[in-house]
């Protein structure tokens, strides 16, 4: 018995050692964590259980039968964040450069069919060189049915990825499908194909930072939702991300004590739209006063800053937050801003996260860049998303809420359950100027007679009477009494029941 147990530990030691001390070295060198010191600092002391810690590579070409390393290049199992399950895996890059065979691949499909199977959330940690190429097409399939795992769980159980190193080839698409990437700033990159293959085949000559970097992805493409200074502070918010957020579609999220008294007032918020339509202001302030101890996660900020997407707390229950942000392009809605809100939205919806819209919008971003990159398309991306969604949605209009803007901002008409706005609120087709100037064209000689146009048309529209005497607001409120607003019009939405017409799956506009 003895023997085995010693043999046993061996093992352990030996699937512990990675890729060995050297290769350590130069991981710790670039700055970077090991796969197992990163899952110790993702998930709580000691709730780590590996699974297929002894798993090897079957491959026999190009000598590889003489290189085998327990584990093969992931480490995978389960633990908990703040008590509650996720699995995960975690590539090694000190063995095979994290390279994916077919037994590393069979690693993590295992925890992803367990995940779905148990209802909990999926965290991989990404740090690879791609396909193992001595595997040939047995690599391929195996990224197959990690992909096929992903796609199968998507609106299931909420999936994460991290990029914590180079993310190359097939490895750039298992994250693509999940629900959130954050990246480690000027240590990880992700690219479908590196700058070796771009001098080859376009004779460009582009380094792995500005091909695939943090800030091609989290600031330009936004494929990444976020990027961190370091591996410690990505895995932290990481498990702040999760806290928000439920184990799987079958549940609500997760009720926290809150010590924000549900009907605090904010006085400083009556003056925080400017009298001067045209003046901004940062909508960050109106979420961080509104929802539970400034606390909000956003997602994406330095990507499409129009428009502000994240998760925050009212009376304790998880909220996802749209809003417009005046301070960036005056809020406009282009086509960056309508793919991440509508992304989010979908998100929301698919685990029974209720939406808090803040609405000050002056249109559809104007141009022929915008009409030639299809903002018709991606504006009704977020359209789809809003209409289609059946959680609550409680929508406040701070200030312009103009045009089709307003109709896709989560209005009533297209099933937003409760619409307040703001004193400031301005609800029309287009802003006083653009509108006189279509309707009394034959005067745009006369300028007093404009100016008095003008004034009649903001007499008429520059509040939010017409709407609400129309049914398409449900009440005008005080700013100061908005987080007492939201807070009564979630709880009284909590048991809302709303069924889709039945359909085998919707076809958005991708």
């Amino acid at each position: 018995m003895n023997t085995i147990l010693e043999e046993l530990e061996r093992r352990r030691a030996g699937a512990r050692a990675g890729g060995g001390e050297k290769r350590i070295a130069a991981q710790h060198a670039k700055g970077k964590l090991t796969a197992r010191e990163r899952l110790s600092l993702l998930l709580d002391e000691d709730s780590f259980e590996e699974f297929d810690m002894f798993v090897e590579h079957r491959s026999h070409d190009f000598g590889m039968q003489a290189n085998r390393v327990p584990g093969d290049g992931v480490v995978t199992g389960q633990g908990a964040i703040n008590g509650r399950l996720v699995y995960v895996f975690s590539k090694d890059f000190t063995v095979f450069g994290g390279s994916l065979s077919k037994a590393h691949a069979e690693k993590i499909v295992k925890v992803q069919e367990m995940a779905m199977r148990n209802g909990a959330p999926v965290i991989g940690l990404f740090d690879a060189g791609g396909a193992r190429i001595q595997e040939g097409v047995d690599s391929l399939a195996g990224y197959a049915d990690i992909f096929l795992q992903n796609v199968l769980a998507s609106g299931v159980v909420p999936q994460i990825s991290v990029i914590m190193g180079p993310c190359a080839g097939g490895d750039v698409y298992s994250p693509a499908i999940t629900d959130f990437i954050f990246m480690v700033k000027d240590t990880s990159y992700m690219y479908v194909t590196g700058p070796d293959v771009v001098k080859t085949v376009i004779n460009e000559d582009v380094s792995h930072e500005e091909l695939g970097g943090y800030r091609v992805h989290a600031l330009k493409s936004g494929v990444a939702d976020g990027a961190f200074e370091n591996d410690l502070e990505a895995l932290t918010q990481v498990r702040r991300l999760v806290d928000f957020l439920p184990l799987s579609s079958r549940e609500k999220p997760p009720l926290r004590d809150s010590f924000d008294d549900p009907e605090r007032q904010e006085a400083s918020l009556d003056t925080l739209v400017p009298l001067n339509p045209n003046k901004p202001y940062d909508m960050k302030e109106l979420i961080l006063k509104v929802v539970d101890e400034a606390d909000f996660f956003e997602i994406s900020p330095d990507y499409a800053k129009n428009i502000i997407i994240g998760l925050a707390r009212l009376d304790g229950a998880t909220v996802g937050v749209v809003a417009n942000q005046p301070q960036v392009l005056a809020g406009v809605l282009d086509i960056d801003a309508s793919r991440k809100a509508a992304r989010f939205v979908r998100f929301c919806d698919a685990f029974n996260i209720p939406l808090v819209t803040f609405v000050d919008v002056p249109g559809f971003m104007p141009g022929t860049r915008q009409e030639q990159g299809a903002l018709i398309k991606h504006g009704a991306k977020l359209l789809f998303a809003y209409a289609e969604a059946t959680v609550p949605k409680v929508t406040v209009i701070t200030r312009k809420a103009y045009g089709g803007a307003f109709d896709v901002m989560s209005s009533k008409n297209i099933r937003g359950d409760l619409n307040y706005a703001w004193p400031t609120a301005e609800i029309a087709v287009m802003g006083p100027k653009q509108a006189v100037e279509i309707i009394f064209r034959a005067d745009i000689g006369d300028a007093e007679r404009i100016a008095a146009r003008e004034a009649e048309y903001k007499a008429h529209f520059a509040n939010p009477f017409v709407a609400a005497s129309r049914g398409y607001i449900d009440d005008v409120i005080m700013p100061h009494g908005t987080r007492r607003r939201l807070v009564r019009a979630l709880a009284s939405l909590r048991n809302k029941s709303v069924q889709n017409p039945y359909k085998k799956h919707d076809n958005i506009p991708l």
